[in-house]
């Protein structure tokens, strides 16, 4: 049984996360203990809100550097909404804030799109269900947390930020949100993110969880 280490930044959602986690045969633990989470055998960074707050708690208790070391030791990450998000090198929700810096790219606003009439085409928060695509360039979705999951799959979205990679291979699938590709999920090496919650996805949420307990 995969060490599933959640990390608490004290979020409303770890509950969901931890159920979940449970149904798919894991004994995850929740933890803000900087030395449990750099050594843990697999992490999940969730995450509801905002993005500058969410690093300041993470660096009150030195849980940033933990997070950064159990990435070099090679533990596999999960980054949940705002936990994908938190990823990034920097963000641009209310200023300018640093990120984890463990997937090159950074946080930008999704913007609302107006026809030519000036009417709001695309409402911000993005919230409800919608469909991964893969990637342009990703022939499949093999050995990722997507393994398995017919293209199409829809998933439940709650946010208002969208994240911005620098290399497009670490781009796993991508949604369509009313003519605009957002990066749903990304991958990079031992690290994955999510921009979906798979806690409040169905049993595809849950399979996602799964195969994240054992890759």
């Amino acid at each position: 049984m995969a060490n599933v280490i959640v990390v608490d930044t004290g979020v409303v959602n770890i509950k969901n996360i931890l159920r979940g986690l449970v149904q798919v045969g894991c004994n995850p633990q929740c933890s803000e203990d900087p030395d449990q989470i750099a050594l843990a055998e697999k992490l999940v960074l969730p995450g509801v809100g905002a993005f500058g707050a969410a690093m300041a708690v993470l660096r009150s208790k030195s849980l940033d550097d933990a997070i950064r070391y159990a990435m070099v030791r090679g533990s596999q990450i999960l980054g949940i909404c705002l936990g994908m998000q938190l990823l990034m090198e920097t963000s641009e929700e209310n200023g300018t804030h640093v990120g984890l810096g463990l997937i090159p790219g950074r946080v930008i606003p999704i913007p609302s799109g107006k026809n030519a009439a000036g009417q709001t085409i695309r409402k911000v928060p993005h919230i409800g269900w919608n469909a991964l695509d893969k990637a342009e360039d990703r022939l499949s979705w093999s050995g990722s947390v997507l393994q398995g999951l017919p293209v199409g799959v829809y998933c439940y979205f709650a946010h208002s930020f969208m994240v911005e990679v620098e290399k497009r291979n670490t781009i796993l699938a991508e949604t369509d949100y009313l003519g605009l590709p957002i990066a749903s999920a990304i991958t990079n090496e031992n690290i994955s993110g999510v921009q979906f919650h798979p806690e409040r996805s169905g049993k595809d949420g849950l399979a996602i969880l799964k195969n994240f307990s054992e890759t």
